[in-house]
């Protein structure tokens, strides 16, 4: 190497030291190495070195304090972190502080040696740091330092300065909606509000409405203007959970706001401005349902600019333990004594494949703290807990979906409905809207039943058949003679 790079290693473990200065001198970089925040300060001031690599514990300062010291008297230099304190919010801060790079430990050495190349290499972009919040760990949406999760940590440490719209899969029970919030909580629009929308709970009927608003009179039932989700989340995030349940014709309004960066209401004409960060989110696999024609691939592309997917429980174990710790805190913090699981109960919820995830673990260890008197839950207590958990076979169960009855159905999709606008109120007109989502099936199905014969239809749904006739246009029903 004609030119030889220099770079500056501060880290307190002598054996990295070493491995480092051993691995980047067999490239022909010159490494100088120290133990202390100091002597690396005195070199970067002297203007010594391309490179910095600092872990973030050291004996006599912060690392992570340290970066935007470095970046203020030396904009042009470039800093890769490293830490054994691997969350999300050192991640974050890392990034946000000017680091080019923040790398996990234990971590691979060729990763770190591909990764002092690009550093080397790459043209200086110039992109502002974020400020940083004051949020401890305690307070993190999303907890885990598997493997699996310092890659989340990584993309969402890089994603926080930026406006890109993201995609989260991943099974029930992962997180995704808390990754959305640690997006926002994070991001450049953390100061405006984040909105969410479960598109599995909105009525086909509702859903353009819910998000786009409707004006006075657009429809019957509609007393009064209604602010859309759109509206709600202007300058800040608006996260559209079980995007694969979204019906088509509002797939294609979605769309059009996504490529002309605008929408109108329902039953408006004058265009208003989007001005929100788009996150989606579904457990359904995508692009199964484009080749089904469920889901538009234009608005697939458009929405995965940045896919992101969450690993299930069962292939990150190793966050078993700080979860369940994280969770018998948040129980003590409501009220519950404070408990431990021993060492073989640990290990039985390592081995358990836990179908509902995250969500069915806070959910056992919850229970586990109310249920149980001992401070130390033991395997047997943990053995009946997840006996009880077991799913019952296909059709056994008395409340589930295909064997509830009609009424029962209603209110389950009514509750939820309700639920989805966590402690707010629906658009007004509601009950008109409901009698119209229940009205199209049932004389859709029951054309069907008379092979399209309208007259047989009114008969068997006991309306007059010039009512009938007014629902199929208002309705706007297709009706075909003969067909099923």
């Amino acid at each position: 190497m004609s030119n030889p790079s220099t770079i500056l290693v501060a880290d307190d473990d002598r054996a990295i030291r070493t491995v480092l200065s051993q691995a980047l001198g067999r490239l022909g970089h010159v490494v100088r190495t120290t133990s202390n925040a100091a002597t690396l300060w005195r070199w970067v001031s002297d203007g010594e070195g391309d490179l910095v690599i600092t872990d973030v514990v050291m004996p006599d300062d912060n690392g992570l304090d340290m970066v935007p010291r470095i970046k203020k008297l030396r904009p042009e230099l470039r800093i890769i972190v490293m830490s054994a304190q691997n969350t999300l919010l050192t991640a974050v801060k890392a990034t946000e502080r000017g680091a080019f790079e923040y790398l996990p430990k234990p971590f691979d050495l060729r990763e770190l040696v591909s990764l002092v190349e690009r550093a080397l290499t790459t043209p200086h972009a110039g992109a502002p740091a974020v400020p940083v919040n004051g949020e401890d760990e305690e307070q993190l949406p999303v907890i885990g330092r598997s493997p699996a999760m310092q890659e989340i940590y990584r993309v969402l440490a890089r994603l926080m300065g930026t406006d890109l719209t993201v995609m989260i899969t991943g099974e029930s029970g992962t997180g995704k909606e808390l990754v959305a919030r640690a997006l926002h909580d994070y991001g450049k629009r953390r100061n405006g509000p984040f909105v969410a929308i479960n598109m599995a709970a909105i009525p086909r009927e509702l859903i353009e409405s819910e998000l786009f608003g409707h004006e006075k009179g657009s429809f019957t039932g509609a007393t009064a203007r209604g602010v859309g989700r759109f509206e709600q989340a202007q300058g800040g995030t608006l996260f559209l959970d079980e995007i694969g349940d979204m019906p088509l014709e509002a797939q294609t309004r979605l769309l059009r706001v996504l490529q002309q960066g605008e929408y109108t209401t329902v039953g408006g004409r004058t265009p208003i401005r989007a001005d929100v960060r788009i996150i989606a989110a579904t457990h359904r696999d995508l692009r199964q349902s484009i080749r089904q024609g469920l889901f538009r691939e234009d608005l697939f592309y458009r929405l995965n600019v940045v896919p992101l997917r969450l690993p299930p429980l069962r292939e990150r174990t190793e966050d078993i333990a700080s979860l369940v710790r994280h969770f018998f805190q948040l129980a003590h913090n409501e009220g519950l004594p404070l408990k431990t699981l021993d060492q073989p109960a640990m290990e039985r919820l390592k081995s358990y494949r836990w179908p509902g995830n995250v969500r069915e673990l806070e959910n056992l260890v919850r229970r586990v703290a109310a249920l149980y008197s001992q401070e130390v839950i033991g395997l047997d207590a943990i053995e009946a807990e997840l006996a009880e958990a077991t799913p019952a076979p296909p059709g056994a169960a008395p409340d589930t979906p295909s064997s509830e009855g009609l009424g029962m159905a209603a209110e389950r999709h009514l509750r939820e409905y309700f639920n989805a606008h966590k402690g707010g109120l629906p658009p007004a007109g509601l009950y008109d809207r409901v009698l119209r989502e229940i009205e199209r099936p049932l004389i859709q199905l029951t054309l069907g039943a008379t092979r399209g014969n309208q007259l047989r239809a009114a008969q068997l749904l006991g309306l007059n058949r010039n009512t009938l006739r007014k629902k199929i246009r208002e309705l706007e029903i297709e009706v075909g003679r003969g067909a099923k």
